[in-house]
């Protein structure tokens, strides 16, 4: 039976960690579906909207070989996008391992047969950093 992946992120300012965690995934699943998170729902998360616009982080996503689907992702709600696209496993970075919230995803997810995989955070590389660098030569 054919596993269908799923994970999630802003994607700006691309890196190779952004790179690694969709290869990492790719192994783990025969179909990768990954949800770009939207501009609106970046800024109200992050109170900041992404340098590289929606559309074009979209397509950037969709040009990678490891990926098979890109999704708009525009809100947080991971049961609404499991009951619209139906995946086996969901990847996610491991600084949410063990927190309240993602103990209780984990929960409702377990219900529905649904495997969370937890991926090491790429600290040396981040969009964090690359903004923060680009902001100090502009």
């Amino acid at each position: 039976m054919k596993k269908i992946g799923y994970t999630t992120g802003v994607f700006d300012l691309f890196h190779i960690g952004h790179l690694n965690v969709l290869k990492r995934a790719k192994l783990e699943c025969d179909y990768l579906i990954v949800g770009v998170t939207s501009d609106e729902l970046s800024l109200a998360a992050k109170n900041k909207t992404p340098v590289i616009p929606f559309n074009e982080r979209l397509e950037i996503v969709e040009a990678i070989k490891f990926v098979d689907e890109v999704v708009p992702q525009v809100n947080y709600d991971k049961m609404e996008a499991w009951n619209n696209l139906k995946f086996d496993r969901m990847f996610v970075g491991d600084d949410w391992k063990g927190t309240d919230k993602w103990n209780q995803i984990e929960k409702e997810f377990a219900e529905v047969g649904v495997e969370i995989l937890y991926f090491p955070y790429t600290s040396h590389t981040s969009s964090t950093k690359l903004r923060e660098v680009l902001d100090k030569i502009q």
